[in-house]
């Protein structure tokens, strides 16, 4: 129905089949058809091989050196495989394992030449038109902003071009990374007054654009655009187009941080007026009788794998035709079986696998990391011990496992599965979270029918609970784009890079830590950390912050868009990916850590992505990023 041109950027024109585009924009159903497919471009983030937010970060590994998976998309990337001929995610072009953003913003633009055409589509009221042109503005300035946050400095496509355009014109440019911030952030305002404050029609348009949505990506956005990558990066200080045009500002900006921290309140507010609030495990929710200890956790698990959650600001179902989300729990969780299980039964192949790093990232339940309070010892995370009574609901009782495991936050009960681990699920057979499943993963045993994740951690939180073991029956949910966790611990960041710590970074990031089962940050820190004042500076609570998103929104493909607009990821991506001993047979044996793969992030390159060698050769307009 709907015909294109070249894929290219610098070929961004209007195709010359016109009675095909006039027959897409003859009735309102063939219109919506149009808006849809500029919808089909949203990423694909419930596959892993396409998520690079999840599959490139240190949260997670694959070790498949033979399998095709990792010869074909974005698994490729922990390995060093990144290039210029055929860039691993061409966020441009979109060729395999990225969405064509340049197409998408094309589609858009072409939408909304014929949309705002009163004299089209005939039978479309003017309301909706109005509607549909501010979704496919929020579209347009979301497949922007996913260049942005990958190239920085990019061409900005806001009209089409007509297929007789000058090559001059075709030509395009590069534009500043303000420009570009600008551009987007005006075109989400301008979005954002025309869209609806919530969805009506729950039956048939979830996931449609709301105003929320285009609030709290705007709050992403100059999020992003404050942050160190690019505010004010020296880095980049002599990084020109061509024309001698400046493409980085190298002065830093604090008035940056206020304008984000004002965009992420004013999401924050608008999405409170319309009753998002952080979830929490409803009573009635089960029949089964539960613990207040596994009620903290459900609330945890369920914000990301709860379909459709009060926390929910944004969930991606466009183009998730994998399953919905199977794919993706299939590979958090894949096959295995529990001692109390019903029958065995097979699923899929278990392939990411969270780190030891990510493991050791979790709070002590005390709500300080390991190696900071002063009450506990985890000076060696491999120690064996025997889970007691009182620990019923996190290992199974007179189990042995590793020091690690014990005496954490329940966050991390909530989002690992670990050897010995309890799993409650919905089918309980218990009817309740004592005597419960637990997980065997040692070599030889009956987890074992299948290989587990190389790491020996599975991805519980990716897991719905209502998951059936026995039939192997995946429930679907939206993939959480945003949610208010996100956007709190957004507004805590740029407040206190802004103001420093002040009353409302402390007030956003503990209603996280409240709904995790934690004492606030001041408590924590002050009774048990070996670092007491921590939480009192700027300096401080940055770290703070940053690791609570890392807990908070594991396994959600934030934390390595996060590394690299903080330009730590030079620092954290660069060392051994590390998992326990998964062949060993008994647990002296099996709590033994390894190393899989020496990781190497070169910096300042790879903060920013490669250009395809051949479009810089068809547009000389083009600069390719620095050091590619």
């Amino acid at each position: 129905m709907i015909g294109t041109s070249c894929k290219k950027p610098y070929l961004d024109v209007v195709p010359d089949n016109v009675s095909t585009i006039n027959n897409a924009f003859a009735s309102k159903t063939e219109a919506e058809k149009y808006l849809f497919t500029c919808y089909g471009y949203l990423p694909i983030e419930v596959d892993p091989t396409f998520n690079v937010g999840l599959s490139a970060s240190d949260e997670v590994f694959v070790l498949d050196p033979a399998s095709h998976i990792r010869s074909t998309n974005v698994l490729r990337l922990v390995y060093g495989d990144q290039n210029t001929s055929d860039p691993i995610a061409n966020f441009m072009n979109g060729t395999r394992d990225a969405s064509a953003n340049y197409k998408a913003i094309r589609d858009c633009n072409v939408f909304l030449e014929n949309v705002t055409d009163l004299s089209k589509i005939p039978d479309l009221d003017l309301d909706t038109r109005v509607r549909w042109t501010a979704e496919a503005q929020f579209l347009k300035a979301f497949y922007h902003f996913v260049l942005f946050r990958a190239y920085g400095p990019i061409p900005i496509i806001d009209k089409n071009l007509p297929i007789d355009a000058p090559i001059d014109e075709i030509r395009v440019k590069r534009q500043p990374v303000d420009s570009v911030v600008n551009y987007i952030s005006n075109l989400l305002d301008v979005a954002a007054a025309k869209l609806p404050l919530t969805i009506n029609n729950t039956a048939s348009e979830l996931g449609r654009i709301t105003k929320p949505i285009a609030l709290s990506l705007k709050a992403r956005l100059l999020t992003t655009a404050a942050s160190p990558l690019f505010n004010g990066n020296s880095d980049y200080g002599s990084f020109k187009n061509n024309d001698g045009t400046v493409l980085f500002n190298p002065s830093y900006s604090v008035a940056k941080w206020q304008k984000a921290a004002d965009a992420c309140k004013a999401a924050i507010d608008l999405c409170a007026a319309q009753g998002i609030v952080l979830y929490t495990f409803p009573a009635g929710a089960t029949t089964n009788t539960l613990s207040d200890t596994t009620k903290i956790q459900m609330g945890i698990r369920n914000a990301m794998s709860e379909p459709w959650n009060s926390e929910l600001i944004w969930g991606l179902t466009a183009n998730n035709n994998i399953g919905f989300n199977s794919f993706l729990q299939s590979m958090a969780v894949g096959q295995f079986d529990f001692p109390n299980a019903v029958a065995s039964k097979t699923a899929n192949h278990p392939l990411l696998g969270p780190t030891l790093k990510m493991a050791r990232m979790f709070y002590t339940r005390n709500g300080v990391p390991i190696d900071e309070d002063k009450t506990l010892d985890f000076s060696n995370v491999a120690a064996l011990r025997t889970a007691n009574h009182a620990e019923r609901f996190y290992v199974k009782e007179g189990e042995i496992t590793a020091r690690l495991n014990f005496d954490r936050e329940p966050r991390y009960y909530a989002d690992l599965g670990f050897d010995r681990g309890v799993w409650y699920m919905a089918n309980s057979p218990s009817k309740s979270d004592e005597n419960t499943f637990w997980l065997m993963a040692r070599g030889g045993e009956t987890s074992q029918s299948s290989p587990v994740p190389v790491t020996g951690f599975y991805m519980k939180k990716d897991l719905n609970w209502h998951f059936d073991w026995n039939s192997v029956t995946y429930v679907p949910y939206p993939f959480p784009e945003m949610r208010l966790a996100d956007l709190y611990l957004l507004y805590a960041e740029a407040l206190n890079e802004a103001q420093g710590p002040v009353a409302d970074v402390y007030t956003y990031v503990n209603k996280i830590r409240a709904r995790a089962g934690l004492q606030s940050v001041q408590s924590s820190w002050a009774n048990f950390s070996s670092n007491a004042t921590k939480y009192t500076s700027q300096t401080g609570m940055r770290s703070i912050i940053q690791r609570e998103r890392a807990i908070e929104l594991c396994f959600e493909g934030q934390r390595y868009w996060d590394l690299i607009r903080w330009k730590t990821a030079g620092q954290e991506l660069n060392s051994n990916i590390t998992g326990w001993s998964v062949s060993g047979q008994t647990p002296d044996l099996y709590y033994r850590e390894v190393s899989f793969l020496s990781r190497h992030f070169v910096a300042p390159r790879d903060y920013l992505w490669p250009i395809q060698e051949s479009d810089l050769l068809v547009n000389q307009n083009l600069v390719q990023n620095p050091n590619w």
